[in-house]
């Protein structure tokens, strides 16, 4: 019998039963044909199945709900299994009286268990058995998976007993997240209800820790291969960092540590509170929807946001142009933040994780990886920070309100000290960005250390680049807050401007210490310049595309900024002219090439 929710989704793009009754009538058509009878119902359902997808996705354009859209096209996809399932067992493999061996649960698995399907996606399928494989079991499985490979789909699927499941589990942790996502679809309920109990009980209890790393490294590894950087201007939007890959991650964790079984439950064990969860729901219904988007688009499954379709989703999803910035510039920007939200929403989790199991994290430069980190222990600069275990935390939580200019100082002694930052410190930080105000802006301290930041030859590219995943950068320098996550729409900039601003930076820093091999000219004369020099020479940097997308022309516009926000760095009109005048940015240009 057909398993249906009273407000189901796929009612909208998918009449379960009216198709149930046309896979009825053409068994009757073709009865004595086995194959003319399969390849009918597959011909039917691709048509459906086309249908309904048209639905969908007329439905996204108009209520803009990505992942109600990714939603519906799932039940859809259940309701397909179902009627297939049914027509199975009625018309093709009756088992009038089965045994308990011809006992089967059908489970959706990976992605597809997670409820949530792109238009392209591919469809992962557990037949789940008591024992081993039996002919009626055999024949049932492979009408389903035949049925929806006739129509098109992208099918991966498995046949195994309870058993199996849980030795495979145990041994592969691809198999083992694949199984924590299992979800029911139909058939034998015992059996997958055992599935759940036993792999809870067998192969999650006591492997936490273990589960969390393997999935980090996963994290990392992927991030490697689609490209280091969140602020990629075409970037993958499932497997990117900042994209729906790491949100599924961070589920994945909370799932298997806190064992919960909905997202809403993470509030309630308080890993987020009720305005950080609202963040994640936010951030994976824009995903959603630009994948989804982008999958209708192409006609296939298409997880890279590429220049040529980036303005037809911006269209699609209402976004116009505005003074300064086009509405495709407008719908990336709007992109860059929510993949900023994904990473701060991890760096939240893997705060709480750390809670009761501390652990060395990695210094800002990898040689110094080799040394054991220190456990707790005090600065002899501040009283109001301290290191754990090589990573800069505060020492508590007014530490900002009792002191605004330690938001710049923290990242001052992380570069100094080369310490990574600890996740309950950068939270902390960005709680407290109302008391960056004008006062704190023009004050002599904080923009002493600022420019230390900025010029020195510590690895100021990463310091910089985690005061802006902090906001606390874009605050401090408005005119660079501006700029955060914007990208120019063209084929000469791989980076939002910000990013490329501070790419600028570890680019100068490279030649300044002689690591770039094709720059010995630059090198050379960047050690021969005076130390105020080359302060100038980094300011400008910093400052040479800071005005993009204004109205007015980003250098006339810039200019502004400069000689606004020099003379609070300490230099002199002379000096401030020389920045605004941009003669080392035309220095720089010729060595970077």
């Amino acid at each position: 019998m057909l398993i249906q929710t009273e407000t189901s989704p796929e009612a909208e793009i998918f009449d379960a039963a009216a198709h149930a009754a046309e896979l009825t009538r053409l068994s009757e058509v073709h009865s004595g044909n086995e194959r003319e009878l399969r390849l009918a119902a597959s011909r039917h359902l691709r048509a459906a199945l086309a249908r309904g997808q048209a639905a969908a996705e007329a439905l996204l354009i108009a209520d803009r709900h990505g992942r109600r859209c990714a939603e519906r096209l799932c039940a859809m996809q259940d309701e397909i299994v179902r009627v297939l399932y049914e027509f199975a067992i009625k018309h093709l493999y009756p088992a009038q009286n089965p045994s308990e061996a011809e006992h089967m649960a059908v489970v959706a698995t990976g992605g597809y268990g997670r409820g949530v399907l792109a238009p392209g996606s591919d469809i992962d399928l557990l037949f789940l058995l008591p024992y081993k494989q039996t002919a009626w079991g055999e024949s049932v499985a492979e009408t389903i998976l035949y049925c929806l490979w006739d129509m098109g789909l992208k099918v991966g699927h498995a046949t195994r007993s309870v058993n199996e499941c849980i030795r495979q589990a145990q041994a592969d942790m691809t198999i083992r997240t694949s199984v924590l996502e299992a979800r029911y679809l139909l058939g034998d309920r015992k059996l997958f209800d055992e599935l759940v109990a036993r792999f809870d009980k067998e192969v999650v209890q006591g492997t936490g820790a273990e589960f969390v790393a393997a999935k980090l490294a996963e994290r990392e590894e992927r991030h490697r291969r689609a490209g280091q950087s969140r602020y990629l201007v075409e970037p993958n939007v499932k497997d990117g960092k900042g994209g729906l890959r790491d949100l599924h991650t961070l589920y994945w964790i909370a799932k298997y540590v806190y064992r919960v079984h909905e997202r809403e439950e993470l509030i309630e064990l308080g890993v987020y509170d009720p305005r950080e969860y609202r963040r994640f729901r936010r951030c994976g219904d824009f995903l959603w929807a630009v994948r989804c988007h982008m999958h209708f688009l192409a006609g296939r499954a298409e997880e890279r946001l590429s220049f040529d379709i980036q303005r037809e989703i911006a269209v699609r999803l209402g976004y116009t142009e505005h003074p300064g910035l086009r509405d495709v510039e407008r719908f990336m920007k709007h992109y860059f933040l929510i993949a900023k939200d994904v990473g701060d929403l991890t760096a939240i989790l893997c705060a709480r994780l750390e809670d009761s199991q501390a652990k060395a994290m990695p210094v800002l430069s990898r040689m110094m990886a080799r040394f054991w980190p220190r456990p707790r222990h005090t600065l002899s600069e501040s009283e109001d920070f301290v290191v754990d275990y090589n990573r800069i935390n505060v020492a508590d939580e007014n530490v900002f309100k009792r002191d605004p200019v330690n938001l710049i100082r923290i990242f001052h002694l992380a570069q100094k000290y080369n310490l990574a930052f600890h996740p309950d410190a950068m939270h902390i930080a960005t709680r407290s960005l109302k008391l960056i105000d004008q006062k704190l802006r023009e004050n002599e301290e904080a923009n002493r250390l600022f420019l230390e930041i900025l010029t020195s030859k510590n690895d100021a590219e990463t310091v910089l680049r985690r005061m802006n995943e902090a906001d606390v950068l874009g605050s401090f320098v408005p005119a660079f807050g501006r700029i955060v996550a914007m990208m120019q729409f063209n084929m000469y900039h791989h980076y939002t401007v910000d990013e490329h601003l501070l790419r600028c930076i570890g680019v100068l820093s490279d030649i300044e210490a002689g690591r770039t091999t094709d720059t010995k000219l630059a090198t050379e004369l960047m050690r021969t310049i005076q130390p105020r020099h080359r302060e100038l020479l980094y300011v400008t940097l910093f400052l040479h595309d800071i005005a993009k997308g204004r109205v007015e022309d980003h250098s006339i516009a810039g200019a502004r900024v400069a000689r606004n926000l020099c003379p609070r760095l300490g230099f002199t009109p002379a000096e401030t002219a020389k920045i605004v005048g941009g003669n080392y940015v035309r220095i720089f240009s010729a060595s970077a090439g």
